[in-house]
């Protein structure tokens, strides 16, 4: 069958058709990936006629990160899913009835529902980051801690985590109970009997600063609290006695038994966070903390953990989520799926809306505490001066102060805007689905959600370029423009068609070499040093970040993925915005360095083996070792290099009835296949011409 149809629609046949040129880190165990991949015959493979070589190095790259990827955290949602989601692995029937299978082909598809699905919201409609422990916001990211922001704490017992992010052991020492008992301190943490009703525990005095502890996290159990208010008071300096002026209401920890006095604590405990910030009186210094429980008669609490927190929350988790949700359901067609979470994918960028004020600031307008995108490390006139509480990280590059006016929140947001107006839109181009009728919040317009995104990409267009340096940086409440080079942020503003085609070449332009920008560090060819892909900025920072992050100037540059470094998953971006950009040749051209780097990689013996040979090649972050390059342990996301051949090359895209195919092929290229693309209910080969058209085999199950 033959045609000029751009979309396939999955006929029981061969299709061909002729498509449209489209215009620090997770701290934790990974493998370090020492051996030479061997992908097993079903996994799917790249077929170029006379590029047998680089195209089977390609393969292998994509399995060796591939055979350790699937779900992470929400910060990895958007491109874990694109990269591990079509690959039909396993023998099993293709169905889009996901939650109902149980064999090897839909292993990945049912990781991914049931890791969105257990994506947690709080009350409010935030999507919890899910990051492991630390002694900062248990819904954030697990550091700063309070103790680099000099706030107050006790640890009554080990977070548990290791690798430096437990808190230091604290006593009950100081701590007033009135109305109660104070116990031993055990294995759990602090036991308080609460013998009459509205008891309160008083924390000794202190003195910290409130703009650096926005934050209170309480981790505990309780028995008898069941329909209780609880509060917390605090005294100042200036207002040294508690008042109900300088209170907060909270809700007690989750019931548990109470026997023979004790609190039964088998199970994780409540981890109660509590906005100190958005209470008026939280300023100045304050001196002492007061929590009531609100008890009507006896109970019981056992404390793990008190202590003020960090706002360590990340502004980009509701739209990863939005856009992981939208990419699941157009790879499996599983309409149960989008049945169950069109309600918390609505709530989630119902959120975003109101928390980051977008439709009145056309942008990501983030003013959580230490967000606000100004620097906790300023160098003025060569003095440096820290600033504590500033220049928290809001996304996966933790060290750096995104936030403000947040240009990159603000790609992924344009991006999620489309993502869920596509989702809107087959719910209304399919009433079979009884979707509009089964949800109780509210459905979005597609149409103004198109609209709203071009508004987002004017806006941002004008407000994040530096029309000096020709590329986007981001900009803080002060309005103030950071511009160091942010490879990352360019690339994905092209690749997501945030940036303007002018923009695009400009910015295509300075990091091929095309034209120099003054006064950066990283010019021309040094750009691409690492080979690999760009150097994550072209210009050096030693003053902009984190404040904990105080002595950049003493790490080399190039040393630190974020400053000058590199980072192998994001070469992905790279390729993609070039292929927009520059056209389909030079993306090959840098496919191809990217090949003979891997199997010099192989040839040493893995990724560790090759760095370690030669200093001069680079130092590798990963494990909680810092270093200049990342690729194996924490950076999952270096499964998403090899995605340039079906999302970029081939131009595939699944859609909501079928897919999409689009070719794009270099001209020593004369056709391109990648198999075993498992999309909705079908396993398809799909190979691509130079002339624009394309053929889809579809494979029988195995």
């Amino acid at each position: 069958m033959a045609g000029t149809a751009t979309q396939f629609r999955f006929l029981r046949s061969v299709f061909l058709g002729a498509g449209l040129a489209f215009g620090s880190m997770l701290g934790g165990a990974a493998t370090c990936y020492a051996e030479i991949a061997k992908p097993p015959a079903d996994f799917p493979s790249f077929g170029v006629p006379g590029q047998e070589r680089e195209m089977d190095a390609v393969r292998r790259l994509f399995w060796l990160h591939y055979e350790h990827a699937g779900p992470l955290i929400p910060l990895w949602d958007e491109w874990m899913a694109k990269a591990t989601l079509w690959p039909a692995m396993g023998a099993g029937t293709p169905t889009t009835d996901v939650a109902a299978s149980t064999d090897a082909l839909n292993a990945m598809r049912r990781r991914w529902r049931e890791a969105l699905s257990g994506r947690t919201l709080n009350a409010e409609g935030y999507v919890h980051t899910r990051q492991h422990d630390g002694p900062a916001h248990a819904e954030g990211w697990p550091f700063p801690f309070w103790m680099h922001a000099g706030g107050i704490g006790w640890h009554f017992a080990p977070i548990g985590v290791g690798g430096g992010y437990e808190g230091p052991a604290a006593t009950a020492e100081g701590w007033n109970v009135l109305g109660g008992r104070s116990g031993a301190i055990g294995p759990h943490g602090w036991s308080v009997t609460l013998d009459e009703p509205a008891a309160v525990v008083a924390s000794p005095g202190f003195a910290i600063e409130a703009a650096r502890s926005p934050w209170l996290r309480i981790n505990w159990w309780a028995a008898g609290l069941e329909g209780a208010e609880c509060t917390v008071e605090w005294t100042t300096a200036e207002s040294p006695e508690y008042s109900a002026e300088r209170r907060i209401s909270f809700a007690p920890a989750a019931g548990r038994r109470l026997e023979n006095g004790h609190v039964d604590v088998a199970g994780g405990e409540t981890r109660t966070m509590v906005a100190l910030y958005r209470h008026a009186e939280w300023q100045g210094t304050i001196t002492g903390l007061r929590i009531g429980f609100g008890n009507q008669g006896p109970a019981a609490v056992v404390f793990k953990s008190i202590h003020t927190a960090v706002d360590t929350r990340h502004n980009v988790n509701n739209l990863n989520f939005i856009r992981a949700c939208h990419d699941y359901f157009m790879w499996t067609g599983d309409v149960a799926f989008l049945r169950e979470q069109i309600e918390r994918i609505r709530v989630a960028m119902r959120f975003v809306k109101r928390e980051f004020q977008t439709h009145e600031r056309k942008c990501i307008y983030t003013t959580w505490p230490g967000h606000e995108g100004r620097s906790g490390v300023r160098v003025v006139d060569g003095v440096k001066t820290i600033v504590p509480g500033e220049g928290v990280g809001s996304n996966y590059w933790d060290l750096l102060p995104f936030g403000g006016e947040d240009a990159l929140a603000t790609v992924y947001y344009y991006d999620a805007l489309r993502d869920l107006a596509a989702l809107e839109e087959a719910i209304v181009a399919h009433p079979e689905w009884h979707l509009a009728e089964d949800t109780k919040q509210a459905s979005y317009d597609a149409a103004d959600l198109r609209r709203h995104a071009e508004e987002v990409k004017a806006y941002g267009g004008e407000r994040f370029w530096n029309a000096t340096t020709g590329r986007f940086g981001t900009r803080d409440l002060d309005g103030g423009l950071h511009d160091y080079g942010f490879t990352f942020l360019n690339n994905e503003a092209v690749y997501h068609g945030f940036a303007t085609d002018e923009q695009a070449k400009s910015i295509d332009d300075w990091m091929r070499g095309e034209r120099t920008v003054a006064g950066d560090t990283s010019t021309g060819a040094d750009i691409y040093h690492w080979r690999f892909g760009p150097r994550s900025t072209t210009l050096r920072n030693i003053d902009y970040y984190v404040w904990n992050w105080s002595a950049p100037e003493s790490v080399p540059w190039g040393n630190q993925v974020q400053d000058g470094g590199a980072v192998l998953g994001w070469s992905y971006h790279d390729l993609m915005a070039r292929l927009k950009t520059a056209g389909p040749d030079a993306a090959a051209a840098r496919l191809a360095e990217i090949a003979k780097w891997f199997e010099e990689v192989e040839a040493d013996g893995g990724y560790r083996a090759y760095y370690g040979k030669n200093p001069a090649r680079g130092t590798m972050q990963g494990g909680n070792v810092a270093g200049g390059l990342g690729m194996d342990h924490e950076f999952f996301e270096s499964v998403l290099v090899p995605q340039v051949m079906l999302y970029g090359f081939l131009g595939f895209q699944p859609t909501v009835d079928g897919f999409e195919v689009h070719p794009q092929l270099p001209k020593n290229w004369p056709e391109l296949t990648v198999t075993r693309i498992y999309v909705h209910d079908q396993i398809v080969d799909v190979t691509g011409r130079a002339d624009g058209t394309y053929e889809v085999e579809e494979r029988s199950p195995k």
